[in-house]
């Protein structure tokens, strides 16, 4: 299909033309060329401010310094920062955008999927911080309303000291030494303040990745050919086409007949051409296949495909009321539009490894993996909505099993000091079109923020994290209770797994010795857990010499096989929950015992994360002693994982 077919629909070739042409197109030039430089600078202000009677010219010029800047607020970028800060470093934390989220605010309203289901119907959700950011929304948006999660993952945020967080600020410059990212200039709009952020480590988790761009880290756009990664699903020829941007709605029952008149710039949607599984169902929640792609800039494009989703989505919806197909929306009524368009696909940055289609489908073991992905290879049709007749995305295949994702994909090729996570990570198209997803790329974002932490504490680059310190990364990651695949932990500094002996009060299924082995759920038939027969229940671990410890860490509970993000539908059933899982550990107490006698450590009564923390003074103990008390529902204690630090 040609580019020039879909710019001709409605007025919107009229409009790219003008949009190219200046008013006075045969007068010369009379202004000089806006130096970059002049961002910020103000002396030309003829400003009096009254309250001191003088002239006064504004400060919009600020200087800032940290360990790690991670640019880009959504998933991948709240995962990266907070994973850096609660690893040591100050973290200068960028978003472009007034909210968080990404394509999960109440700005664009896409859910936050990932692993939501495999062949076998079942997820395999993902753990760590995206899953503490979605059981925190749990407890403080229980009604699921986007502006509030907006707030939810705000406040997830701003409570980490180590991150200063700059909201409507976007990174528009890299200053550059050599290879090296120097400084990030930015722009903050609504304070007319010009930023400069320096830092030894850059993560740009911001999707298109300007930063990184003019960095001059490689990258490519559009789709590679078959041959080039040996892909199955990947067209003949390379070409330039990537997936589209969509605009969502919702819309609610009236409870009496609502008229709708379309705007002036609607788009008639043309049913009688669109292939069967352009489904209108469920429209409540919006219509994911309202989408435009692009053929060759995307990221320039951005304001002619915005407008054209207008159009296109009211369209559709004048469609849905007017054309007497659909009685079933007589009474109801757009209550929420987009206006902010939800992107897929722009850039994508080359690492050390270009992740493949291949990789994924043949289950590539990587000894550098540090995370994993799930979702289908969901491949949307070149054009979008302006190729009808095409079903809108192809589901090329769908996954058995988890596949892995590498370290080596998450930082440049180029730039010494780089690094990203998302869906600019270094992929090919069809790789993208799976791990895309935004739970997955939460995932790569939490590896490239602890990376970045630990290159900020030994001084070393990205590429020194794989060929030096790999394991380091892998172990603070699998701790922080990310699951890798094929990934045992093996952390020499847990006394947990030189205790003695491990037992429990009572065991309905698995067994209390699985809680040191280093897998933090079970995988297929093969139990990693200890599940008590009832409640309350006790769990302790012995020592034949006394050890001093000061912090004890336990993996509960939560039904990973169960996914837990906000849904506009508010879904609950066997594979979604839009509640509090019950099966996670509520109220729980730990002692150990000191001379003979057991003394208390801890209590935690009102639990809200998988990954639980008991932290105290210091005490030389032959033993300790768990005592499991309450869930969130279920009757029994689950635990996956027990770990003991001096």
């Amino acid at each position: 299909m040609k580019r020039r077919d879909f710019l001709s629909k409605g007025s919107l070739g009229a409009i790219a033309a003008a949009a190219v042409v200046p008013l006075g197109m045969n007068a010369a030039p009379d202004h000089k060329e806006v130096k970059a430089d002049d961002l910020g600078d103000r002396k030309k202000d003829n400003w009096t401010d009254l309250g001191t009677a003088k002239k006064r010219i504004p400060q919009r010029k600020i200087t800032k310094n940290f360990d790690v800047c991670v640019i880009g607020g959504g998933a991948a970028g709240i995962c990266a920062a907070v994973a850096a800060a609660r690893n040591g470093a100050k973290v200068g934390f960028v978003q472009d955008r007034q909210v968080l989220g990404g394509n999960a605010s109440s700005e664009i309203r896409v859910h936050l999927n990932g692993v939501n289901h495999l062949k076998d119907g079942l997820p395999e959700r993902e753990t760590g911080i995206i899953e503490e950011l979605l059981l925190h929304n749990r407890f403080e948006n229980p009604q699921e309303s986007y502006p509030v999660f907006d707030h939810v993952m705000y406040d997830f945020v701003v409570r980490e000291p180590n991150i200063d967080l700059m909201l409507g600020t976007q990174a528009v410059e890299a200053k550059m030494s050599g290879s090296k990212i120097k400084a990030a200039r930015c722009w903050q709009g609504i304070t007319e303040t010009e930023i400069m952020i320096h830092a030894p480590i850059f993560i740009d988790c911001s999707g298109d990745g300007l930063l990184a761009a003019t960095a001059g880290a490689e990258y490519r756009t559009g789709r590679e050919a078959s041959s080039e990664f040996g892909e199955k699903y990947a067209p003949k020829v390379a070409d330039g086409w990537q997936m589209g941007a969509s605009i969502l709605m919702s819309s609610i029952d009236m409870g009496k007949p609502m008229p709708y008149t379309p705007p002036s710039y609607a788009i008639k949607y043309e049913a009688e051409k669109a292939h069967p599984k352009r489904y209108i169902k469920g429209f409540e929640e919006g219509i994911w296949w309202i989408e435009v792609g692009s053929e060759h800039d995307i990221i320039g494009e951005h304001e002619i495909i915005r407008h054209k989703l207008m159009g296109y989505l009211h369209g559709v919806w004048d469609y849905i009321k007017n054309s007497g197909k659909h009685p079933e929306a007589t009474n109801f009524a757009l209550d929420w539009v987009g206006t902010l368009a939800g992107r897929r696909e722009s850039r994508r940055f080359i690492g050390d490894y270009i992740l493949s289609e291949t990789d994924m489908t043949q289950h590539k073991h990587f000894e550098d993996a540090i995370g994993f992905g799930g979702w289908s290879l969901d491949e949307h049709n070149p054009g979008g909505i302006e190729n009808l007749s095409e079903p809108p995305s192809y589901f090329h295949e769908h996954f058995s099993e988890i596949y892995e994702v590498p370290f080596r994909s998450l930082y440049s090729k180029n730039i010494s000091n780089l690094m990203f996570a998302g869906r600019n990570v270094s992929q090919t198209h069809i790789a993208l079109s799976s791990s895309r997803i935004m739970a997955t790329c939460a995932l790569m974002g939490q590896a490239a923020g602890t990376a970045g932490a630990i290159c900020a504490k030994k001084g070393v680059k990205p590429r020194d994290i794989y060929q030096k310190y790999i394991k380091d990364l892998q172990e603070n990651l699998l701790r922080d209770d990310v699951f890798i695949p094929k990934r045992f932990a093996n952390d020499s500094l847990d006394l947990a797994k030189k205790a003695s002996v491990i037992f429990a009060s009572s065991t309905l299924s698995g067994d209390a010795k699985f809680l040191t082995d280093g897998v933090s759920r079970d995988l297929k038939d093969e139990p990693h857990h200890w599940q008590s027969n009832g409640l309350n229940a006790e769990l302790q671990l012995e020592w034949e010499n006394p050890i001093e410890i000061s912090k004890v860490e336990i993996k509960c509970d939560t039904n990973v096989k169960r996914n837990i993000m906000m849904r506009k539908d508010k879904r609950n059933d066997k594979i979604y929950t839009n509640t509090i899982p019950v099966e996670m550990m509520k109220s729980l107490a730990l002692e150990a015992r000191v001379n003979g006698s057991w003394m208390p450590l801890g209590t935690i009564d009102n639990n809200r994360t998988r990954l639980i923390k008991f932290n105290f003074n210091s005490v030389k103990t032959t033993a300790i002693r768990v005592k499991l008390k309450e869930t969130y529902g279920a009757k029994n204690a689950k635990l996956f994982e027990i770990r003991c630090y001096a």
